[in-house]
């Protein structure tokens, strides 16, 4: 759907060198980095806003590097909305169909459909002032949408968003992925990534420095930087029952296993994150205020950064951080049966 071949732009000075990335129809692709890595530059050379220097950007099997922004079919969402405070929402959803000239029917429908499916239909006649940011996150998406373009670009859409309205949004583009909307997403937080990627891709300095299914990013970073930066490797999709008796949340992985943690979910499904740091091996059920204790066997021990990587199956593969001396003390090796234990307030809940 998306090939990037070679990609290099010199912009003052930062570069963008030997860019390349494939994105296929309907996936949902995000684009990791810090700030200052040209993720935003990578966009903008999509999207037409800059030029490349050279290398080649092939959408739907056409070359559109030179190709006018107008006639891209790319749609960008930027971090700041960029909606018109002159205008109210009906009309800021219907600017891109009006220049296309599309008739005032089909303006209409476009617009109230568009409407409903991001729950903004009350807010057609406002003015685009006195909107919340989650309201106005959803009339510019909209209004990005309306033309249905072939790619959506999102800028870092989630950076200045509270915590509720961020999962308010990212609700929304989960329908998006749904729907089959191809979307190249940038941003700086791995959440972001865990929740809603079929595939990433981390950049360091303007050189992508390693793509691929989310999972295997995360799990298998090809160097120190990408480990260091996406910094998690025990995430898992689960369902979410809250008992308010007890103030606990029972979380279930598709695997049938539980595991318990003290938040409160925001909503039925999402995904769980247990640092490495915080769980715990031992060779005997211990004594421990944790409430989550499971008897599994050693996959694999791999030397880390910091000490040893020692992934345990006890259902679903953890891996466990520990130290040369726990390695040596507890005779840890690959087969060996061990009990895994961790505190539900180590686990955190994405949704």
């Amino acid at each position: 759907m998306l090939k990037i071949e070679g990609l290099n732009k010199r912009f003052r000075n930062f570069q963008l060198q030997d860019v390349g990335l494939e994105v296929e129809e309907g996936e949902y692709f995000i684009l990791l980095g810090k700030s200052g890595s040209g993720k935003s530059l990578l966009l903008e050379i999509l999207a037409g806003l800059q030029t490349a220097d050279s290398g080649s950007i092939i959408l739907n099997n056409r070359e559109i590097s030179r190709v006018d922004i107008r006639k891209r079919n790319i749609g960008l969402l930027f971090q700041d909305y960029a909606i018109f405070p002159h205008l109210n929402v009906f009309e800021n959803i219907a600017y891109p169909l009006k220049t296309k000239h599309f008739s005032k029917i089909q303006i209409r429908d476009k617009v109230r459909s568009l409407a409903m499916d991001f729950e903004i239909e009350h807010l057609l006649s406002r003015k685009t002032t006195k909107l919340s940011g989650g309201e106005k996150q959803r009339v510019a998406l909209a209004r990005t949408l309306a033309m249905e373009p072939k790619l959506l670009l999102l800028d870092e859409p989630l950076a200045s968003l509270d915590v509720q309205l961020k999962q308010e949004i990212r609700k929304l583009f989960r329908k998006i992925k749904r729907d089959g909307q191809t979307v190249i997403h940038v941003t700086h937080d791995y959440e972001e990534a865990i929740l809603l990627a079929d595939k990433v891709a981390v950049i360091n300095q303007g050189k992508i420095v390693q793509s691929g299914k989310t999972a295997d990013v995360f799990h298998h970073p090809i160097n120190e930087f990408v480990a260091s930066f996406t910094g998690v490797k025990n995430f898992f999709r689960a369902s979410f029952a809250y008992h308010p008796e007890a103030d606990i949340c029972l979380a279930e992985i598709k695997t049938g296993l539980q595991i318990k943690t003290l938040q409160k979910p925001a909503a039925k499904e999402g995904a769980l994150v247990i640092r490495c740091q915080d769980i715990f091996l031992s060779n005997s059920r211990s004594d421990t205020s944790a409430l989550n204790n499971f008897k599994g066997r050693i996959r694999e021990v791999l030397p880390a950064i910091r000490g040893f990587e020692v992934v345990t199956d006890i259902g679903v593969l953890l891996s466990v951080m520990v130290s040369h001396e726990s390695i040596m003390n507890m005779k840890l090796r690959e087969g060996k049966e061990v009990w895994v234990s961790f505190k539900a307030s180590a686990v955190k809940i994405l949704a």
